[in-house]
């Protein structure tokens, strides 16, 4: 399980394809995903870096940060180079993404402060030698069935005065406006509605899973945490948007048009045609309108006793 991206598709995992992970967990090869997963943490970094800095102001320099659900490190990096006195532990159930991490850390010079540790949340956790001061969780809740007991996991890991920082929500991404001048309008609409439903059918086969009202802050009250605030960080890159950007959603549309193309009808098939062929002016490779527009939000929690 992994980090990273908005629904899922997250940013450091599947976390990503749209940046929320909204995908079936048990038919994903990790290692392949890798340079896509890595590709949209980096995409993203400015949003990060933004909720690292928030998360700085709120506490003092933490010794031991844990990312629990790293995917290949990109924001394990970035908490290593936010908190620079802190020692950063990656968490993955997928060893090829914990190499990536690793081999990240060491081109980033951090790798003297830099560890990682396989296995699958939240047991793993328990194989942990120290208290923990921050531990950074992205997208990687929503994969765990029991998420009530998952935080209480979480939780029990930290040391008095630690900080639990959950990235979980937001908005879906959009690229493009609501009428493109081809096919029908609020195409991403649509798109949206058939990922909430694959969310909801994820959710639904995790094994042990339980129904929970998505309440963050009582969640984390509940799991014995005292909430100590919520903020959410946009990444905006405006039309005409950059050609990194343009890649990022030609892959992401790409994947919804291989997930849902038995949902949609002709005229929606057609526009994603259109959308995703480089040689037509229509396609998010070409077209002046495209942009990225995206809000993770994160929940901070402390262990007071």
């Amino acid at each position: 399980m992994a980090h990273d991206h908005h629904h899922d598709p997250h940013p450091d995992h599947p976390h990503s394809h749209h940046p929320d992970h909204r995908h079936d967990h048990g038919d994903i090869d990790w290692g392949e995903m890798a340079p896509l997963l890595e590709s949209e943490a980096e995409l993203f970094t400015p949003l990060y870096e933004r909720a690292l800095a928030w998360l700085g102001h709120k506490q003092t320099e933490p010794g031991l940060i844990v990312d629990a659900g790293s995917g290949p490190g990109v924001v394990s990096c970035l908490l290593a180079d936010a908190f620079p006195g802190a020692r950063v532990i990656a968490v993955d159930g997928s060893e090829p993404l914990l190499e990536r991490a690793r081999a990240r850390a060491v081109r980033l010079g951090v790798a003297d402060r830099f560890g990682t540790l396989a296995g699958e949340l939240p047991g793993v956790l328990d194989d942990l030698e120290y208290p923990v001061d921050l531990l950074w969780a992205s997208r990687s809740l929503h994969h765990l069935g029991d998420q009530r007991a998952a935080l209480a996991a979480f939780a029990a890991r930290l040391a008095s005065g630690g900080t639990l920082a959950l990235l979980e929500g937001g908005l879906p991404a959009r690229f493009l406006p609501r009428d493109i001048g081809i096919g029908r309008p609020g195409l991403q609409a649509r798109l949206d509605a058939l990922e909430e439903e694959r969310f909801a059918r994820m959710r639904a086969d995790l094994p042990g899973t339980v129904p929970e009202t998505e309440d963050w802050p009582a969640l984390l009250a509940a799991a014995g945490l005292r909430h100590t605030g919520t903020r959410s960080f946009l990444l905006d890159l405006p039309a005409p948007t950059t050609d990194r950007a343009r890649a990022h959603i030609a892959v992401s549309l790409s994947r919804l048009r291989d997930a849902f193309g038995d949902d949609l009808d002709a005229t929606d098939l057609a526009t994603l045609a259109r959308l995703l062929d480089p040689a037509d002016p229509a396609s998010v490779h070409r077209r002046p309108d495209v942009f990225l527009l995206a809000a993770h939000t994160v929940y901070t929690a402390v262990r007071t006793a």
